[in-house]
């Protein structure tokens, strides 16, 4: 699978909570850098986001790859609905960096949080 491939099926298993799927796409110690969770191995990641997330739709922006680069970069419109069904949007970039393998090495995750992170902590409460 090429880069691009794999940012394709990242972004439709998200969207689908394909948890399993999505974790398969990492090397074994591929981790996740988010704004939101922190540092985190993949599995945990994924994992901890499932357990916050009733559904996600995912509108993609674009695709960038860089030349003799092991990094692509998605930016999409990321539509959460939180488990107590409270909705979120905000725009993502994603930064992927692959093995030599094409597996996600890690993933660095960018976008503002300020709405998130009031929402997500009203739902836990």
């Amino acid at each position: 699978m090429t880069k691009i491939e794999v940012a394709e099926h990242y972004l439709s298993f998200l969207e689908k909570g394909e948890v399993d799927k999505v974790i398969a796409l990492f090397t074994d110690n591929g981790i996740v850098e988010s704004p939101l969770y922190g540092v985190l191995p993949a599995r945990e990641f994924y994992r901890v986001l499932a357990e916050d997330t009733n559904a996600s739709e995912l509108q993609l922006d674009g695709v960038f790859s860089e030349n003799n680069s092991n990094r692509i970069s998605v930016l999409f419109k990321y539509i959460w609905t939180l488990k107590n069904n409270t909705k979120v949007e905000f725009k993502v970039v994603d930064i992927l960096e692959f093995s030599s393998e094409n597996k996600i090495e890690k993933l660095i995750i960018i976008y503002d949080t300020i709405e998130a992170r009031k929402i997500l902590a009203a739902s836990k409460s």
